[in-house]
């Protein structure tokens, strides 16, 4: 090239014209820029030469100014209705002479300028530029219009955000949400470090963000893990500091479908036909409903009387859902596809819509309900002597809780003695599952409750009242269950196998107590389901099955729907198949609502520890976790926690030592406790 030519060449992606100044070895090009500065240039960094003429670096700046002019890309338009028909190529002076009629360096240079940056029109080949179809031209700009849209809405979403991380009210859109919900999901990626055990670090890793959710953190400066989308979302006000992600990371849908709302609620107004007109009228019973205070979902009830033979029969009365749908319906798939209420310490999500779980479903008091009734005869010894099953109507009388009948039973109410009279049953239907082999393990569990901002922790205590209904609703239970062997009737089953125990002589070197229940509890085996009977061994019964729960538990509905068919006559609503197909189902979905719940209790009770790090705790060693470790389960006695320790000397089981926390990181799942010697422990107490 000869000196003084200029030429177009690119810096980052922008274009700088520069005056060839010499060579630079054999094929390279020193050029000088309209700043003075010198390039050293390949000939393929080169993209155009102005051609005709010579120039100096001061003369760059007047050149553009000639070209300046001529750069409206909207007279592309009007040169490609022309050359589109033939669909022949054009050059950048041919395009000048087109759009200016003109073909002077400034005009090709400006004509090179716009058919380099269209994106609409025209597509370059080799030193030419070829018109683009109209079905091409109409795809591009429909693509043009979207992406302009998509960076209006993101720039919109955003303005939202810092509208909203400054405190202001914002109404979110529709469109905002798919946003947001990366956000969350992203976010509850935290909650896998739990499940899965895996390092958090390696976890944000292997699991990037996504585009939208790397874009907006990224232009909000933020972090980009999921602990940073946690905390993005918490300053947002869309999560509370303490999100349960345990069940956002689950499958468990939280709000109920709008159709399911609505069939729900046109049961409530327009009840369907009852199928069983025979009901068994028991409204003449005196009922118990015992529950907590808190309970809405009442689904048992108690009675008791004398028959004209001079023996007592024991009434279990089951709420009836089943009254309120059918297989296969709306509210009996949404129920399937939920398993069970889930029940966390910041409240519960139910099975079944509240207006009908915690209304005509369940057993009011005062209200004519429907109701499942077992009638119990039990023998002198607590065994089942007599029984029978109906779908009858009941009243209840009182709505009592647990603390109402155990003040009931100490003062020996004279004016209630149905409550003693079931209380005594209970007594010796628990003493003759003990002879049939029960075993009982006795271990503190804690209640978690979290109100606004405060968790309180207690011990449910195993009270008479809480015996007597458990040992009720275990007869009912097993009553449930030998109806459906006798009458070979397919039934969600449960049984568990006879644990191997340690030998006697091996429990007693343990300290009596709860050292010894726990290592009584890691022999016992898991429970199973079936569609045929088995034997339970922890309760000491030969068959049973859980019927005494049907708003709460779906295993339960599987159970009325077949009792209730075939105490009508008709055709089981499911077959062994059928049944055996569902259990699979249901099954799967309650682990992981059992292990949500106890990942959430968990969490809160790390965040309670975490919150008094100058408490002391009086614990106990359960047993060893890792011995060559030095890692043990302890014992919150006052607080019914059972948790991990690892300790810093050599320690006893069920030895008893005083501690504090001293790391706790709930959303990590991480506690540390020290050991703090006696006279701390006193200091601290005083």
């Amino acid at each position: 090239m000869e000196k003084g030519t200029l030429v177009e060449f690119r810096v980052q992606g922008d274009r700088r014209l520069g005056i060839v100044e010499r060579p630079d070895g054999k094929t390279r090009w020193f050029v000088v820029d309209d700043r003075g500065q010198s390039h050293s240039l390949a000939p393929r960094q080169i993209t155009y030469t102005v051609t005709g003429q010579t120039y100096k670096p001061s003369e760059i700046a007047s050149f553009l100014e000639q070209v300046n002019p001529y750069l409206d890309p909207s007279s592309l338009e009007v040169a490609w209705e022309i050359l589109v028909e033939d669909g022949e190529t054009i050059t950048p002076d041919l395009m000048a002479n087109l759009l200016f009629s003109e073909s002077a360096a400034p005009h090709c240079y400006a004509a090179y300028c716009l058919l380099s940056d269209d994106k609409l029109y025209f597509k370059q080949k080799g030193d030419a530029y070829e018109p683009r179809t109209a079905a091409q031209v109409a795809e591009r700009k429909h693509q043009m219009e979207v992406e302009a849209l998509k960076a209006k809405g993101q720039q919109e979403f955003l303005t939202r955000v810092e509208q909203a991380l400054n405190g202001e009210a914002v109404e979110w859109q529709r469109h905002d949400r798919q946003r947001l919900e990366g956000l969350e999901k992203y976010a509850a990626l935290i909650a896998d470090t739990v499940r899965t055990g895996v390092n958090y670090d390696s976890l944000a890793r292997a699991y990037p963000p996504s585009a939208p959710v790397l874009e907006t953190m990224t232009m909000l400066g933020r972090p980009t893990t999921p602990q940073g989308a946690f905390q993005l979302l918490v300053d947002l006000g869309c999560w509370s500091p303490y999100e349960n992600l345990f069940l956002r990371r689950s499958s468990i849908p939280i709000q109920f479908p709008h159709k399911v709302l609505e069939v729900a609620q046109q049961r409530l107004d327009f009840p369907p036909i009852d199928s069983d007109t025979n009901r068994l009228d028991l409204t003449h019973l005196k009922v118990y409903t015992i529950d907590d205070e808190t309970t809405t979902e009442i689904d048992d009830g108690l009675s008791w009387e004398v028959l004209p033979d001079g023996r007592e029969r024991l009434w279990v009365h089951i709420a009836d859902p089943t009254r309120w749908l059918v297989p296969e319906d709306e509210l009996d798939l949404e129920a399937r596809k939920r398993g069970s209420t889930v029940y966390l310490p910041t409240g519960m999500i139910p099975m079944f819509p509240e207006v009908l779980a915690t209304g005509p479903m369940s057993l009011i008091q005062g209200r004519v309900c429907c109701a499942l009734s077992f009638g119990i005869v039990l023998g002198t010894s607590g065994g089942v002597e007599d029984y029978s099953i109906h779908t009858s109507s009941i009243k209840p009388t009182y709505r009592l809780t647990y603390e109402d009948v155990d003040e009931m039973l100490q003062l020996r109410v004279q004016a209630e003695p149905e409550i003693a009279a079931i209380a005594t049953w209970a007594q010796k239907r628990r003493t003759w599952r003990y002879a049939q082999g029960a075993i009982s393990i006795t271990m503190p569990e804690a209640t978690i409750k979290v109100k606004g901002d405060e968790i309180n922790i207690d011990i449910l205590d195993d009270s008479p009242s809480r015996q007597v209904v458990a040992e009720m609703m275990i007869v009912a239970g097993e009553v449930a269950a030998r109806y459906g062997k006798a009458h070979n009737i397919p039934l969600p089953f449960r049984g568990q196998p006879q644990p191997e125990l340690p030998p006697e002589e091996e429990l007693l070197l343990l300290p009596a107590g709860f050292v010894r229940a726990c290592a009584m509890r890691r022999c016992m085996p898991k429970s199973e389901m079936s569609i045929t009977p088995l034997r339970h061994a922890g309760l000491g019964l030969d068959t049973y099955t859980q019927a005494t729960s049907p708003i709460r538990r779906y295993s339960d509905l599987l159970t009325h729907f077949q009792l209730k068919a075939h105490l009508r006559g008709e055709v089981l609503p499911f077959s062994a198949d059928q049944l055996k197909e569902v259990m699979m189902t249901v099954t799967s979905i309650t682990q992981e609502v059992t292990m949500v719940e106890r990942q959430t209790n968990r969490y809160y009770a790390l965040e309670y520890l975490r919150r008094h790090p100058e408490e002391t705790w009086d614990v106990t060693v359960l047993m060893w976790l890792r011995e060559d470790s030095n890692l043990a389960l302890i014992l919150i006695e006052d607080l019914g926690l059972q948790l991990p320790m690892v300790f810093k000397r050599s320690v006893n089981l069920g030895e008893q030592i005083v501690v504090k926390v001293s790391h706790a990181d709930p959303q990590k799942d991480m506690i540390q406790f020290q050991e703090i010697v006696y006279q701390e422990a006193q200091t601290a107490a005083n």
